[in-house]
């Protein structure tokens, strides 16, 4: 599939090592964008529209640059540092999208430059793209991108009765699904959370999952997000490490863990060399060297990623994760990067998440 790198005139240059975005066939994938310049921090202050619209501004001209436009973004993820910001966040959004593409939205515990309130990810697709506009959906192309959704009672299996009938108006059910992201505010919710997913997931999708520190409605503990594709499409290796639907390789969030379910004896700094090295060094490499061999036998590499997330326990060890992460990425995707509250196994203090497409 053909990609191409975008670079905006009009947004901040990358303090750290990633691209304001990629092309790969119809589809954009932009990197996160928080309000900072990377200059002199926060130019937009502390308020919260001001910073939305500085962000979608500078996400406007990423999309330009790409040959589309906000009416042209399919998919959002929204992360906030509080949720009390919402209700004016959601003011200056109207402004910039008066036909809403499906969002996500949680609360974060951090972003990468202080003062910095929120930071959106949006993925679009070129004008001539055929897309059907569906109450929580939208389904462009073969792809199907469903807003996240939350719940107050019967939290799991009512979250998937609903998006199974999102993804069904759209004419696709949940074994389509390619990509799933939970965001719960208690991870010792997930022995409960997994019985209920196997209900729905007998062959399980890929899947990120990571504790946040709050969703929109008060007593909600978890919201999912699915990203679903036509049942023609051609599909290969539906197992929990990655999916290949056509030309794109859709992996599971991936930790430092081993089986026994504790951090890899290979990802743990040596406590005999407590100066050599770091913690957080070890797990992305350890992270990264998995990825790639997903990647491999699925016939690409990590030269073909096209969109990434990073979630880090400490936003502290940003540094140190990104001199590694040039090592394997000489020429970056794009990346949103967020502090969350925690990963599912204790100690692991970074979760990957990447899509690739074919060379």
């Amino acid at each position: 599939m053909k990609r191409e790198v975008v670079t905006a005139p009009g947004a901040p240059t990358p303090m750290a090592h990633y691209c304001h975005g990629v092309i790969a066939g119809d589809t954009v994938y932009a990197a996160g964008q928080i309000a900072s310049d990377y200059r002199t921090g926060v130019p937009s202050g502390p308020d919260m529209q001001k910073q939305t619209r500085y962000i979608l501004n500078n996400l406007r001209s990423v999309l330009k640059a790409a040959g589309c436009d906000l009416k042209d973004v399919v998919k959002s993820q929204v992360f906030l540092t509080d949720l009390n910001d919402f209700p004016s966040f959601d003011e200056a959004w109207k402004e910039f999208f008066p036909s809403p593409p499906p969002r996500t939205t949680v609360q974060v515990s951090g972003l990468l430059v202080p003062g910095c309130r929120v930071e959106i990810d949006l993925t679009a697709v070129l004008p001539g793209v055929a897309r059907r506009r569906y109450p929580e959906a939208i389904l462009a192309g073969e792809t199907l991108y469903a807003a996240g959704q939350i719940a107050a009672e019967k939290q799991t299996r009512f979250v998937l009765n609903n998006l199974r009938g999102v993804l069904r108006a759209a004419g696709c059910d949940l074994k389509d699904v390619v990509k799933a992201q939970v965001f719960v505010t208690d991870l010792n919710d997930l022995l409960s959370f997994d019985e209920a997913w196997k209900e729905f997931f007998p062959s399980p999708p890929p899947r990120t999952t990571v504790q946040v520190s709050g969703l929109l409605v008060p007593g909600c503990r978890i919201e999912i997000d699915l990203t679903a594709v036509l049942p023609g499409v051609a599909r290969r290796g539906r197992y929990p490490e990655a999916i290949l639907a056509g030309e794109t390789l859709y992996a599971a969030g991936q930790i430092a863990a081993d089986s026994r379910g504790g951090v890899a004896q290979a990802a743990r700094q040596d406590p005999a060399f407590p100066y050599y090295g770091s913690d957080i060094q070890k797990q992305t490499r350890y992270v990264l060297g998995n990825l790639r061999s997903v990647f491999k036998a699925a016939g690409c590499d990590l030269a073909d990623v096209v969109k990434s997330q990073v979630f880090l326990t400490e936003l502290r060890d940003f540094y140190y994760f990104d001199q590694v992460w040039k090592e394997f990425f000489p020429s970056p995707p794009p990346r949103t990067t967020v502090q969350v509250s925690g990963l599912l196994v204790p100690g692991c203090r970074i979760e990957i998440d990447l899509t690739a497409v074919l060379p």
